[in-house]
């Protein structure tokens, strides 16, 4: 059992009694810090703000293409996510001006997943708004945006904002908590290499989706869909001989938009296969969240999945008890990992040996046939495309929660193409992935040599980081 001795003089700001703010690990941060060249977040500031009034969320208007609005779901440990990204239109973000996004403030976030950040970069194409739980900083002369978003994922950032949240439902934190943070400001060398660091991560990434989008035009042209642009319509007819062969009713089921897609696979003069066809499909399993724990074995959950890897958020965790029970259920290397509720249609290829894990019962373990001309990197990006996110969208139309039913994830048609095309989009895949790992690592590198500055030398700090960057890239 651990146990803090706190002095009354020392309660935290806003007179913090819960036991959790006083955790050993946030203390020894907390001490530790003061006893360094550090500085409260509001003295590096030019401004710190979020949304404003929380009413403003009733008046928010959703479109399917407009100015991109930033969720804390979006936001991971140094970049934005955009690929699941909403959108608002031009009334909405003059109403929501402060939360306006502008180039060079770091976005902390302050819901959900606490403590993640990003710097807003000077070449994403603006306006761009954002939601009520993302603090907005802009920094004045004694600190670089890009080091303070650095600081945030290091250890030492991190162990602050895990320390403030309140609430017993949905934890958060608020601007006055932030403000109080403390920020260690290390000299102008070492700010200036971390920052350079960050900004090479951040060329790597960028490279990594140009790669994967190359790829997916690739596909596209293939199948005559590189120009496509869906068009809703308001009035068409089917015959009442479609509707009994589908089961279906409900008019959105039958938009045009959805015979398109499909029409253009079935005439890819290579022909197309249903994904019953192509692979074997599992199921996962649902222990219930009794079962969670805050360490052990990962539950994978939909959240925790994109079409780039396997995140941490809000992670939920097993016992190693009952992940030996449960332990078929434990992915393996070649298999494609494929939502089927929440948010379907996620698909992540294993292209190395997961760590151990057990995946929800929203999540499908997808292993191809050997039979087939068909490799895992290819149906992977099919299975993101919008190949099948359109055949997705039609199938779930009209739910309340979303749900992919396995017999429609089977019926689900796929393109082949050419060994040879296949070969160009598994190898602009590849080479996307090893962008994005080189990206990842220097991010890595950066944390830690914050790290180091504090609790060693900057000497050291600077010394070690010119080394590994020159290791790595």
């Amino acid at each position: 059992m651990e146990v803090s001795l706190v002095n009354i003089n020392n309660l935290g700001v806003g007179l913090r009694l819960d036991s959790e703010y006083y955790k050993p690990e946030f203390l020894a941060v907390e001490t530790l810090l003061k006893n360094k060249q550090c500085m409260k977040l509001d003295d590096i500031s030019k401004s710190i703000k979020s949304f404003g009034a929380y009413s403003l969320c009733n008046q928010i208007i959703l479109v399917e293409k407009g100015i991109p609005f930033i969720r804390c779901k979006d936001i991971k440990e140094g970049f934005i996510d955009f690929s699941n990204v909403q959108y608002i239109d031009e009334g909405t973000n003059k109403l929501l001006v402060k939360s306006a996004v502008k180039p060079k403030m770091v976005m902390l976030t302050m819901s959900g997943t606490v403590g993640n950040s990003a710097i807003a970069a000077d070449n994403w194409q603006y306006p761009i708004n954002s939601n009520q739980d993302i603090a907005k900083i802009e920094v004045n002369s004694l600190a670089s945006p890009y080091y303070l978003t650095i600081f945030f994922s290091s250890r030492y950032g991190k162990a602050q904002t895990e320390r403030l949240p309140v609430g017993s439902i949905q934890q958060h934190i608020f601007l006055w908590q932030l403000k109080e943070m403390l920020v260690f400001i290390p000299s102008k060398g070492v700010q200036d290499i971390i920052e350079k660091t960050y900004l090479n991560a951040m060329k790597l990434l960028n490279e990594s989706y140009e790669l994967y989008n190359q790829a997916e035009q690739i596909l596209l042209l293939e199948i005559g869909l590189a120009n496509w642009k869906p068009k809703h319509q308001l009035f068409f007819v089917k015959k009442f001989s479609d509707t009994k062969a589908s089961d279906r009713i409900d008019a959105d089921y039958f938009q045009p938009v959805y015979d398109e897609v499909i029409k253009k696979v079935k005439q890819n003069k290579n022909g197309y296969k249903t994904l019953d066809d192509s692979v074997f499909i599992k199921k996962c399993i649902e222990p219930g969240s009794d079962a969670y724990q805050e360490k052990g074995i990962p539950f994978l959950r939909v959240s925790n999945l994109s079409k780039f890897g396997v995140n941490n958020d809000n992670q939920q965790y097993l016992s190693e008890e009952l992940y030996e029970k449960l332990k078929n259920y434990q992915p393996k290397k070649g298999e494609i990992l494929l939502s089927k509720d929440a948010t379907p249609g996620i698909a992540y290829h294993l292209n190395d040996e997961p760590h151990q894990m057990i995946p929800s019962g929203g999540i499908l373990r997808l292993k191809i046939k050997d039979v087939n001309h068909i490799s895992s990197e290819f149906l992977t990006l099919v299975l993101n495309s919008i190949v099948v996110q359109k055949q997705i969208e039609r199938d779930i139309g009209g739910s309340i929660i979303n749900h992919w039913l396995v017999n429609q994830v089977k019926e689900t048609i796929i393109p082949v193409l050419p060994d040879l095309v296949q070969e160009e989009i598994t190898g602009k895949i590849a080479e996307s992935f090893i962008r994005r790992e080189q990206s990842k690592k220097l991010l890595d590198i950066a944390k830690r040599g914050v790290e180091m500055a504090i609790e060693k030398s900057e000497d050291e700090a600077l010394k070690w980081i010119n080394q590994e960057v020159k290791a790595h890239t």
